[in-house]
């Protein structure tokens, strides 16, 4: 069943109970509590409802009502939709299988909602690999996980700070599979999501980079010939059909050139690669005591039947249930999620 909408409808998972799922999501709500009150969407907060109840009482945080999914065709502004079955108390900064559990049925039910075109997109919070193993759900992730759930074999990770945008050719793997997962058709792959994501996101000629996986490009061979032999072929047929790719790109200078806006995207060959820049340009730290004080970025999900994004941190147990977490990047996410999102899902 199709609900009728009338305003964009996100799903945001809390993620892990004991991290900084439930708070970064409260205070999400908080901030953007002008444009839930004008319509301009609505957040369905995915999670164990007394987690939520109880992370506002301690911290002081509004906390919507709890619906049930027949109340989304009536639903303004926020509202909690509780997973199936509801968790044991979690403790904050504890790995439980409970807590693994808990941030798998969370996206679970999201996916289900957006594959049935109930809502506009899912936001994910962090969740805690090692707690989601121990409840059964070997994944490696959130992006292994949605792709079993939707029966994508292929999706792509794309990290982003505002303008920064990074997708990757293989993700969670070790250094040493890189290359033989680099072929040219996932390097195509990669490059056509993000292309495609670019002119949905109002980009009309969106302008690409490959980064190398070798130093340097290879030095003409010397220190590899990957790019010479990979790359630079795939390059030169993607610009024979007048797309705009540039590359193989030395890795210690495609990203300054993303910087400096020469590119709208950049294709990273590994986790780290792509990782590295984005998380060292979006999290903000005090020098004098070593902490984060914020965390922006972005995690988009291409090649899925849905809309996915995601905040680019963990759950970061070492802070949870102390109020000092920051939602910029969940805030982030949500305004890029709406930014995909096509009209139809508007109405």
């Amino acid at each position: 069943m199709r609900y009728p909408v009338t305003r964009p409808i996100l799903a945001v998972t809390i993620g892990d109970p004991a991290g900084i799922g439930p708070e970064i999501a409260l205070k999400a709500v908080r901030d953007l509590a002008p444009r839930l009150d004008d319509g301009a969407l609505s957040l369905l907060l995915v999670g164990d409802a007394a987690t939520l109840q109880r992370t506002g009482a301690d911290l002081g945080l509004p906390v919507p009502d709890t619906i049930t999914e027949a109340g989304l065709d009536d639903m303004a502004g926020a509202a909690i939709l509780a997973t199936p079955a509801p968790a044991n108390t979690i403790a904050p900064g504890k790995v439980s299988p409970d807590g693994g559990e808990q941030a798998y049925r969370a996206v679970e039910l999201a996916t289900r909602l957006a594959m049935e075109k109930c809502i506009a997109g899912i936001v994910t919070g962090p969740l805690n690999k090692e707690a989601l193993h121990l409840a059964g759900h070997d994944y490696a992730g959130h992006t292994e996980m949605l792709a079993d759930l939707t029966g994508v074999r292929d999706s792509v990770m794309m990290l982003a700070h505002g303008d920064f945008r990074v997708s990757h050719v293989s993700t969670h793997c070790a250094l040493q599979d890189v290359t033989a997962r680099a072929t040219p058709e996932r390097i195509s792959r990669v490059v056509d999501l993000t292309h495609d994501t670019l002119i949905r996101m109002g980009i009309v000629a969106p302008r690409i980079a490959i980064a190398a996986l070798n130093p340097h490009a290879g030095e003409g061979g010397i220190f590899g010939r990957h790019d010479i032999d990979v790359t630079e072929p795939l390059v030169r047929d993607y610009v024979a059909r007048g797309r705009d790719v540039i590359g193989p790109v030395p890795g210690d200078t495609v990203f300054v050139k993303l910087k400096a806006g020469q590119y709208d995207a950049v294709v990273a060959m590994y986790h780290d690669q792509g990782h590295i820049p984005v998380k060292l340009l979006g999290f903000a730290v005090d020098r004098e005591t070593g902490r984060w004080t914020g965390m922006s970025g972005v995690n988009v999900t291409l090649g899925l039947p849905i809309i996915r994004t995601s905040v680019d941190h963990g759950t970061a147990f070492d802070i949870a249930g102390q109020g000092i977490a920051d939602s910029n990047s969940l805030i982030e996410a949500i305004d890029y999620a709406l930014q995909l999102a096509p009209d139809s899902t508007h109405t």
